[in-house]
């Protein structure tokens, strides 16, 4: 039994470590792919991964994950000829696609092909031999363009040598490379929609495809470069002619909408002013805006939903859908230890506990500092929600904040639900606001409706009198569920059961959702793990996850002052990626070397 147990513990180990090189494999195949092919989106056109085991004649045989290539058949004359396709045609927005094929046994006699072909070409034969089939053969050293009479054009090559193919989408030509020297232009006027393609033709014959799974010998990366500044240089060649002046003013008001939308208020001053234009808003309530994008980027949810009910009333009542995301987008920073409402049950300053930027400045009396100052007993402050502390002093006013609610389980109306606390009618007075929150874009999405782009960022949202309690921590050793502490995390399990009774009531009051569904679902997802972080939906957690957050609320508010939900820089960006993506459908590649990422840096 032992040797049995042994024996099978070896044969786990070897699956195991197999799994993991595959894995690793994998991984370094997608990093160069998206390397090499940028504007491809996968989803609509996936790239040629490995050879077809459907798309090629009964005389292939494949192995080594479908990129090994042998021949099986009998090998006397033509008629024996066998090839096979890739598993995907080559996507336009390549650009420029290459890959690779090694010579592990040239056979009997070396009639082997490398080329391309469209689909539904007969695979009984070499490539080049029929319409829209195109190749290079070792044996003789010619390429065949849809034609069972080859042209000279290269060596021929037998074992041990590479052979690149080469596809240029924007002039439609093809190139073959040996062991890694250029042999130029072999076809030009090539159709658009063709597959990599192998034919072998006597037995022994043996090759292995590189896709992208290894380096390539060539090097296709610098030739890319070439293409990419051709491109680039004929757009930076359009010719503008006599509307300069107009298209200069219109630039010059998307971009002054630009820093008003994103509440950049001294730099859109500043802008407007230089450029003899007016700001079509209120410095207030930019300002106002700026408030709450800051209290949303720096993870306090809950003083963000305040705030906005404070200055904009009814805006979350009408909109129940923004509500629901705003508060699931708390609950997961209460996970994160970010959140207002567990930052002050974690006893970690007293200024956490009595004076919140976020909140109101008449709040910050002596009588509420001592009044903040109790013991938390039942596991959460009841004087204590989303980080702001009643004033005693203020208890009469029907405006004070009204303590958290014990958790009933009933299910209450979405305006009504108590998960953020009272609304302070209190005034936010511009010295609240000081600072810009830096926002840097490279792109824009679809899900992006207000401009936070695709891409990373980097904030500054620190306001001045609370740099202590702003901080984020990324620190491992700080990571801890709602920041360690027990009170907190009894808080956000409270947090959670109300948030449920919310999404019950939306299902009942408005139908089903299946996107609210969804975003509740991961984000109690990341209970089901001892480390958020670390785990498959640990993403949520990430900084970056508030900018859409952001990014809708913002332009919640901005529709209510009959603004655009999105600025028109941020369309226009929007609209020429769009373009991009119908050039690649249309089988345009120049799109690939024309992103609008590099215009934007």
């Amino acid at each position: 039994m032992s040797g049995q147990s042994s024996g099978c513990g070896f044969l786990m180990s070897v699956v195991v470590h197999g799994d993991a090189a595959l894995n690793e494999q994998e991984k370094e195949l997608n990093q160069r792919l998206r390397r090499l092919y940028p504007a491809v989106n996968e989803t609509e056109t996936p790239l040629p991964r490995s050879w077809s085991p459907k798309d090629k004649f009964s005389y292939i045989g494949l192995s080594q994950n479908n990129l090994r290539v042998h021949y099986k058949g009998h090998g006397k004359t033509p008629k024996d000829a066998a090839s096979v396709r890739a598993t995907h045609p080559i996507p336009a927005a390549c650009g420029v696609y290459y890959f690779e094929v090694k010579i592990i046994s040239k056979g009997r006699d070396g009639y082997m092909g490398i080329g391309l072909s469209a689909q539904g070409v007969n695979m009984n034969r070499l490539p080049g031999w029929d319409k829209h089939s195109y190749g290079y053969h070792g044996d003789d050293g010619h390429s065949f363009c849809s034609s069972g009479t080859g042209q000279p054009y290269g060596p021929t090559f037998t074992t041990g040598d590479v052979i690149g193919c080469c596809v240029n989408l924007i002039n439609n030509t093809c190139f073959y490379t040996k062991n890694g020297h250029s042999l130029g232009i072999a076809f030009t006027d090539l159709p658009p929609n063709l597959y990599p393609t192998v034919g072998l033709q006597t037995p022994g014959e043996v090759v292995d495809a590189n896709f992208g799974q290894h380096p390539f010998v060539f090097d296709i990366e610098d030739y890319m470069r070439e293409w990419r500044t051709k491109i680039q240089a004929q757009i930076d060649r359009f010719p503008i002619g006599e509307r300069e002046g107009e298209w200069q003013s219109m630039i010059q008001k998307m971009v002054a909408s630009y820093l008003v939308h994103h509440s950049y208020c001294a730099t859109a001053e500043a802008f407007a002013k230089s450029t003899d234009q007016a700001v079509h808003e209120e410095l207030a309530s930019i300002k106002n805006r700026q408030k709450i994008q800051k209290l949303v980027l720096s993870g306090r949810m809950g003083e963000a939903i305040e705030t906005t009910q404070q200055l904009y009333p009814n805006l979350l009542e009408r909109n129940p859908d923004l509500l629901f995301m705003l508060k699931v987008r708390q609950f997961i920073e209460m996970v994160n230890g970010t959140d207002s409402e567990v930052r002050c049950l974690g006893g970690r300053s007293p200024k956490s506990q009595d004076s919140y930027p976020g909140s109101p400045r008449p709040f910050s009396s002596p009588s509420h500092k001592a009044s903040s100052s109790q013991p938390y007993l039942t596991g959460f402050d009841s004087n204590c929600c989303n980080g702001v502390t009643s004033n005693k002093s203020h208890s009469s006013s029907p405006h004070s904040h009204k303590p958290c609610p014990p958790s009933t389980g009933s299910t209450l109306p979405a305006s009504d639900i108590s998960l953020n606390g009272s609304r302070s009618q209190q005034p936010i007075t511009s010295n609240d606001i000081d600072m810009e929150v830096d926002h840097f874009t490279n792109g824009v999405t679809e899900s992006s409706s207000n401009g936070f782009l695709n891409g990373s960022s980097k904030h500054t949202v620190e306001p001045d009198d609370c740099d202590e309690d702003m901080e984020v921590e990324s620190a491992q050793s700080k990571r801890q569920l709602c920041g360690g502490s027990q009170a907190a995390i009894e808080r956000m399990i409270h947090f959670g059961r109300e948030l449920q009774s919310m999404s019950e009531h939306l299902r009942r009051e408005c139908g089903k959702n299946s996107t609210n569904k969804k975003m509740l679902k991961d984000a109690f997802s990341l209970l089901a793990y001892s480390d958020p972080w670390n785990s498959p939906v640990g993403y949520q957690l990430d900084a970056i996850q508030r900018e859409p957050v952001c990014s809708t609320l913002n332009s919640a508010i901005l529709e209510t002052h009959n603004l655009p939900k999105q600025p028109p820089l941020a369309q226009a960006v929007g609209q020429a990626a769009q373009c991009l993506a119908i050039m690649a459908r249309t089988g345009s590649g120049s799109c690939a070397f024309a992103s609008v990422d590099d215009y934007l840096h």
